[in-house]
């Protein structure tokens, strides 16, 4: 039996709903970390550069899927929980619809710039080619990545978070096969990881929106619907957060490269790279625990159910804590072995990328709060405020920091800048949780 939006939420119901899109977002960084693993010990460190280079780039252009992912089910889950399950329908196929018509056009502007873009991020030689291949055979998939990017979200709402988590395995089990067949047999190289990321992205896409246009038992269904230009805008404001999130850290990692090809060149960015691998599955825990709490958050601001928000926040917040310190334990005593994954073929490169999770991973004890407290006022419809708390976190600070202690501590510098700008934003965090919990009585 399904769990309701509309009911109270114990802690056991809480993990139960929330857990298959945890487990969604580890799986699909896992998949992730097994397309570097495969490219960096079967194609070699350059290629595996190439990708890391790429990357922020590919996902400025698939951010646009987590805005209206994050912000459409806020607003699609207030409007359930107002009693207006038509309107919520409306919107939700409005979205969508908007979606494919953004990511056709995102498709041609992407072909046409990938290299352009990977020369300026300072690529040359085989790098630029790999790059260049890279960027523009997932840019073809860009439409159903979108798209799955928002049904991660949708789904919940739908009241469905297992079907979410279903959908991600098959995409992820299927990029793993893929790599092995494409790099390891085939040996396609750049082009084969790229290919079979392209093929699991499709998947992901396309099956959810093939489900949500035919009759189903969801509350939600993609129909006609006229074009409503307001929740469009409104999705927007609302999904910003989330959307400066993701532009934020590409850019952000953009500037990391560039700072550790002045203190270690290419070795630099594979360290950095294989941080980010492992950085994805950590945070995956407290970015899937936030995307599945969110429309519950949503559904009862929207019936104006205060004692519950009160019930959610606190019993968050205490999860957020136990699962933040565990986390950041296990990472920094396994440092030396997920370093090995990646680099074990490097002695320097390994001793390097080692000490880099051991100061990086301190962040993961503060991360998971401001994760949280940002998606927490998505889900109460205040895109504002959401969209303050990413922005300093996820760019304003990062920058300060990536500036200013490499001066000061070289190379160790760099990674101390996430842990010091995670410590700014719980400040922020805190801040807007104290002076807002008498405009929603969620304290």
């Amino acid at each position: 039996m399904n769990i309701q939006l509309s009911e109270h939420f114990t802690y056991k119901k809480l993990i139960k709903f929330t857990i298959p899109t945890i487990i969604m977002m580890i799986f699909t960084s896992i998949y992730g970390v097994v397309d570097g693993i495969f490219v960096s010990n079967c194609v070699g460190s350059d290629a595996f550069a190439s990708v890391n280079l790429i990357m922020p780039v590919l996902m400025i252009l698939g951010t646009i899927g987590f805005m209206v992912g994050t912000g459409g089910s806020a607003i699609v889950s207030k409007t359930m929980g107002e009693g207006d399950k038509e309107k919520a329908n409306e919107y939700f196929s409005t979205l969508n619809y908007f979606l494919i018509v953004i990511g056709f056009i995102l498709t041609i502007i992407g072909l046409i710039f990938i290299e352009p873009i990977s020369k300026l991020l300072g690529a040359e030689g085989d790098i630029l080619e790999n790059c260049t291949i890279y960027g523009k055979v997932l840019t073809i998939a860009l439409i159903p990545f979108l798209l799955q990017n928002s049904f991660q979200s949708f789904f919940i709402v739908a009241e469905k978070p297992q079907m979410g988590l279903k959908i991600s395995i098959m995409t992820g089990v299927t990029n793993m096969i893929l790599d092995f067949l494409f790099i390891y047999v085939l040996k396609k190289g750049i082009f084969g990881a790229a290919l079979a990321t392209l093929i699991s992205q499709t998947i992901g896409g396309i099956i959810p929106l093939v489900y949500f246009i035919h009759k189903n038992n969801t509350p939600l269904k993609i129909k006609k619907t006229k074009f409503n230009i307001k929740i469009l805008i409104q999705t927007c404001i609302n999904g910003s957060s989330e959307m400066l999130t993701n532009i934020s850290m590409s850019l952000v990692n953009m500037l990391y490269n560039m700072e550790l090809m002045k203190f270690a060149g290419s070795d630099g960015i594979v360290a950095y790279g294989v941080i980010m691998y492992i950085a994805f599955i950590f945070s995956g825990t407290y970015i899937g625990y936030s995307i599945g709490s969110a429309p519950i958050i949503s559904y009862h601001y929207g019936a104006n159910n205060k004692e519950e928000l009160k019930n959610l926040l606190k019993k968050s917040v205490i999860l957020l804590i136990i699962t933040s310190v565990v986390m950041t334990i296990i990472a920094e005593i396994f440092a030396k072995l997920l370093a090995s994954i990646f680099v074990s073929y490097n002695q320097s490169l390994l001793e390097m990328t080692t000490n880099a999770i051991r100061i990086f991973s301190i962040s993961f004890i503060i991360s998971g709060f401001n994760i949280f407290a940002s998606s927490f006022f998505t889900a109460l419809n205040n895109g504002l405020v959401s969209a303050i708390i990413s922005f300093l976190r996820t760019l304003v600070f990062q920058v300060m920091m990536i500036l200013l202690l490499p001066a000061l501590f070289e190379i160790n510098g760099v990674w101390f800048s996430v842990v010091v700008a995670e410590i700014l934003a719980l400040i922020v965090s805190t801040i807007f949780l104290i002076i807002n919990k008498k405009k929603y009585e969620y304290a």
